[in-house]
């Protein structure tokens, strides 16, 4: 599939990107390469090869969420909570804002 000079000039106008003529002749063979390897890719006879997400056939592992705080962590967040005006069950306490 070629691609002509008209329709590079209709779709940067449509994009509203100027292009000025110098540049019209390097885009217009970059844009008909392009569209060439498409054409020889889809020319490409994949009936027969299975779908897939990955091409590594990677496996993810996932692990089993765990709350890990370490106690430094719980005593920091002790000490803040103290300088509060008011705290409950380890969060702060907030005026309500929305009705």
């Amino acid at each position: 599939m070629t691609i002509s000079k008209e329709q590079i000039i209709q779709t940067a106008k449509l994009a509203r990107v100027k292009l000025n003529d110098n540049e019209m002749d390097d885009i217009t063979q970059r844009l008909s390469s392009i569209l060439e390897l498409v054409d020889q890719m889809q020319a490409v006879d994949t009936s027969a090869v299975e779908p897939m997400a990955n091409s590594l056939d990677a496996v993810q592992i996932l692990r089993t969420d765990q709350v890990d705080e370490p106690a430094d962590k719980i005593a920091r967040r002790n000490e803040l909570l103290e300088g509060a005006p008011a705290c409950e069950d380890g969060l702060f306490l907030v005026p309500r804002v929305i009705d």
